[in-house]
């Protein structure tokens, strides 16, 4: 039996936060789900003030702060850590995911018994020109060096097994290898369209050429990672 908690990464999200809420309860995710999960990555805003009050009103909602800034990575992977259920959603806080396409997800996943992860691919991107064409060169590189036959690895909305997650040797920059370490293990994965929205508060936190050359970097390590495990079946 599939149990679902989602976690979401935070790095000051002031307006977004109660928005992302009230979207989770109108499309009906709040029922699917045991715990809305925050993890907040030492926002120097009201994030986690209105993150509490949200703690106030529902016992599903908990919240992770980290102690300085760490990363998306390390948010996520802490996050899964503190989850109590075994199948984990994550999406991101910037509205930019539509929380009507985690029913989807949910959908497919109880149906699928042999899927252990089934990611969103972003085919519409309401992004900027210079963020889409260094997502596009670090997509087709990594899908070149790795076949891990998803287009859209970067896409935050994604749902998936946690044991196997946990399997995985933590490293800055895992939550964008997912796809192909659940291939890379063994583990068949899925990948459909999801909704993809403008960001109306906030801006986006992580530099884009910065971000593509670490990417590329990792190649090597998730590939190794991928590889040996391989050898140890």
């Amino acid at each position: 039996m599939n149990s679902f908690s989602i976690i979401i990464p935070v790095l000051n999200e002031q307006h977004n936060i109660p928005l992302l809420y009230n979207e989770i309860i109108k499309n009906n995710v709040h029922n699917k789900i045991n715990h809305i999960i925050f993890v907040d990555d030492f926002s120097n805003d009201l994030s986690v003030k209105n993150i509490k009050e949200l703690i106030n009103k529902d016992k599903k909602v908990k919240l992770i702060q980290n102690n300085k800034n760490f990363g998306q990575s390390y948010s996520i992977s802490r996050g899964v850590n503190f989850c109590e259920d075994n199948t984990v959603i994550t999406i991101d806080a910037d509205l930019q995911n539509n929380t009507k396409d985690i029913l989807k997800l949910i959908e497919l996943y109880n149906k699928n018994k042999d899927i252990f992860l089934i990611g969103g691919l972003r085919l519409n991107r309401k992004d900027t020109f210079t963020k889409k064409i260094t997502s596009r060169i670090a997509n087709n590189i990594r899908q070149y060096i790795l076949s891990d036959n998803c287009s859209d690895t970067g896409c935050a909305l994604k749902v998936f097994d946690k044991d196997t997650f946990l399997k995985f040797p933590y490293f800055d920059g895992i939550h964008r290898f997912l796809p192909a370490l659940f291939k890379g293990y063994g583990k068949k994965t899925l990948f459909i369209p999801v909704d993809h929205r403008l960001r109306i508060h906030g801006f986006s936190k992580y530099g884009t050429f910065k971000r593509l050359f670490k990417g590329i970097l990792d190649l090597y390590k998730v590939y190794n990672l991928i590889k040996n495990s391989k050898k140890n079946d």
